[in-house]
């Protein structure tokens, strides 16, 4: 289940972004996985090879005056290494406080899957919520018979020597139906994560009518988040372009403007009504009225 929730959260954050004009060179997903797990890379141009890279990197050295590390060593599994400075690549970083994604993908991944077991134990104490209390000559007979009764049987059968009423107790345990309430906390773990990765989503639970003005605030943190992730890979575009001669670029891929579009549309902030409302339709869109 960890895995599992750990590889969807991860594509989700390395695929939010297009890069445009990137030459050959440069490995798009390598690139994006490179600043999901170590928060930064860097972009150069290897004269050896006379190819543009981007690759992993470790700073050093000393700092410029807006504390970027003027010396930085590129790196590859299979060996390569390269070190570069300020005048020759340029850093490209995760977000605007220079942070990877990983831990948040981890942290979020943890707590899921510990919810999903959560309901699975307390969905299964609803099938047998009881505690057998037998003699011991009769362990064996009521573990084979609880084999059955787990496994859906539908008679069980006993003999009368097996089976003796009076020395068998059975203990409700009382065990609460609570997996409705799990599994509407992990829905919103699983926003929360999407709100931090600003991939946008339904973080609330008021999910019948809701105004225009209740859908755009809530998205307030969404936009933040998605915001700090694309400035800080803009910042690298235009100081790439500017030392290379390039002309790269990095924007939302298109299905999430469009959602983006959808979810705003031609609302004018300035002068909205608070009465101006929309519904949340099955899938977590937004229809406005």
């Amino acid at each position: 289940s960890f895995i599992r929730y750990y590889d969807d959260i991860v594509q989700l954050a390395t695929s939010m972004f297009k890069w445009e004009n990137l030459p050959d060179t440069v490995d798009e997903r390598f690139l994006e996985l490179s600043l999901y797990a170590t928060g930064m890379a860097v972009f150069f141009k290897d004269e050896a090879m006379d190819a543009y890279l981007a690759l992993r990197c470790m700073i050093g050295g000393r700092w410029n005056i807006y504390n970027i590390p003027t010396t930085r060593v590129a790196y590859a599994t299979n060996g390569y290494r390269n070190e570069l400075d300020e005048k020759n690549s340029v850093i490209i970083y995760n977000n605007e406080i220079r942070t990877n994604s990983m831990l948040d993908v981890e942290q979020y991944s943890k707590r899921l899957y510990n919810l999903d077991r959560a309901v699975d134990v307390n969905a299964n104490a609803q099938k047998t919520p009881l505690l057998i209390i037998c003699d011991d000559s009769q362990r064996l007979t009521m573990t084979n018979m609880y084999k059955q009764f787990d496994g859906n049987e539908p008679v069980i059968y006993g003999t009368k020597s097996g089976l003796n009423s009076d020395s068998i107790k059975a203990i409700n345990t009382g065990a609460p139906y609570v997996a409705d309430k799990l599994y509407s906390l992990k829905e919103q773990l699983w926003n929360e994560a999407l709100t931090v990765l600003g991939v946008l989503n339904v973080n609330f639970e008021k999910k019948e009518r809701m105004t225009t003005y209740e859908v755009v605030r809530n998205s307030g943190e969404t936009m933040a988040n998605r915001y700090s992730r694309l400035n800080a890979r803009r910042q690298a575009c235009k100081q790439i372009n500017d030392m290379f001669g390039l002309d790269i670029w990095c924007d939302y891929r298109e299905d999430i403007t469009m959602a983006q579009s959808n979810l705003y549309g031609n609302v004018e902030m300035q002068g909205l009504a608070k009465d101006n409302e929309v519904n949340i339709n099955e899938e977590g869109g937004v229809n406005r009225e």
